[in-house]
């Protein structure tokens, strides 16, 4: 066994941990079977959860078994927000989001071996147990006081909604997880963000109340941008998992775009280099930092883990080919669609005047300045420059028969897409 809480602390994924000394003695003496909890409260999971599932690979590559809840039971209830109560989904839709992240989980962490991951739902133990067993059987060992004083609850029962009965029972429900775990499969160690701890701790005083046994727990911090806001956040909204709600090409976006003051926690938290690669890249982005090689590097490796080789060749690509360094025509039709949408667009009929194009698309205020761009030799059509002011788009311009890539100078890009 690795020391594994060294490597975990020099990540900065230790936020706060249950007696540390008896948790780094029970992980030398391993293997440890711990697990992990994700709700299916949306379609796919997103970049939060990242950070949950590769410290559980680390765990696991260091000797440790893995196990990967998805809830079926807590996501048809939701855990509390401090401002206000969710809404519920159907049983149906959550059921088809429990099984998009089976899939997704299995995808992180491996299934051979003697630590192979198991993937569990918490519904097939929750939804068996009538209400009175619930209450007899773990409800008993809860104190409301205590539940009282969780960050979350604390800060409903200020507000004018208060918050219901449904979700103030949340804790109890991800309480009896680790209590079954334990149980059931030897489970001593939960792992989940530290906004999660008031959870966490639910389940271990549960584990310590029922069965008279010390359990552990350890949660990672919450990975935030320099202005204290939670990473994994954009314009557009999460960063997701699924490819068919943050595209591949946005997603290496993402990471490429980190800043430069936080490149190197991002790579230790969300990538397997070394310590000697990470330090390295950390010195050229304070050396050569319009080289960006760490961003770039973070940007491969994370889009490589989450949606494989082909399409990290192709957003890469992609994002060399809209700047004039690469070929655009050689894109596929989905990473041109991808990579226009992130761009401001213009729709435009087939034979439109480039400097009709050029206005239109918010890249010149207006046609006498668009003119003057052209004249000045500052505006391309795919990477080709424009040298006539009476230009329009034919349709041998057209990339996939619909998109045409438009810039001005060397960095502002917009799109264009064929009316109909």
């Amino acid at each position: 066994m690795t020391d594994i809480l060294d490597e975990l602390h020099w990540r900065g994924l230790v936020a706060q941990s249950t007696d540390e000394t008896a948790l780094r003695e029970a992980l030398a003496a391993g293997p440890v079977t711990y697990y992990c909890g994700f709700d299916p409260t949306a379609a796919s999971l997103h970049m939060g959860n990242l950070v949950q599932l590769l410290t559980m690979r680390r765990l696991q590559d260091a000797g440790h078994r893995p196990i990967a809840l998805v809830g079926g039971s807590t996501g048809l209830i939701g855990d509390p927000k401090p401002t206000a109560e969710r809404t519920l989904n159907a049983r149906e839709t959550v059921a088809s989001w429990v099984d998009n992240l089976r899939e997704q989980v299995s995808r992180f962490l491996l299934a051979d071996g003697e630590n192979g991951v198991q993937v569990v739902n918490n519904l097939d133990w929750t939804a068996p147990m009538s209400a009175i067993d619930l209450l007899r059987d773990i409800g008993k060992h809860f104190r409301v006081n205590a539940m009282l004083r969780k960050d979350a609850v604390a800060a409903r029962l200020e507000s004018q909604e208060g918050i219901s009965y449904t979700e103030f029972s949340y804790q109890i429900l991800q309480g009896l997880d680790f209590l079954e775990l334990f149980r059931t499969r030897g489970c001593t160690l939960q792992t989940g963000g530290i906004d999660q701890w008031g959870n966490l701790t639910a389940g271990s005083d549960l584990v310590h109340r029922a069965e008279g046994a010390s359990v552990h727990l350890l949660a990672t911090p919450l990975i935030t941008k320099a202005d204290g806001t939670k990473y994994g956040k954009t314009e557009g909204g999460t960063v997701w998992l699924d490819p068919t709600m943050t595209s591949p090409y946005a997603f290496y976006q993402f990471w490429v775009n980190a800043e430069d003051s936080q490149v190197g926690q991002l790579l230790r938290v969300f990538t397997f280099r070394s310590r000697e690669q990470i330090e390295q890249l950390e010195l050229a982005t304070v050396e050569r930092p319009a080289a960006r090689e760490a961003q770039r590097a973070l940007a491969i490796d994370v889009t490589t883990l989450v949606h494989g080789e082909k399409a990290t060749e192709q957003a890469v690509a992609a994002s060399q080919a809209l700047f004039g360094r690469g070929d655009l025509a050689g894109l596929d039709a989905d990473t041109v669609r991808d990579a226009t949408a992130e761009l401001p667009c213009a729709v435009f009929p087939l034979g439109a005047a480039v400097v009709d194009l050029l206005v239109d698309a918010g890249l010149v205020p207006s046609r006498g300045g668009a003119r003057r761009t052209i004249t000045e030799g500052g505006a391309y059509v795919n990477n080709v420059k424009v040298t006539d002011v009476d230009a329009v788009v034919g349709p041998e311009q057209l990339l996939h028969e619909r998109y045409v890539v438009l810039r001005r100078g060397k960095k502002s890009l917009a799109a264009g897409l064929l009316q109909g």
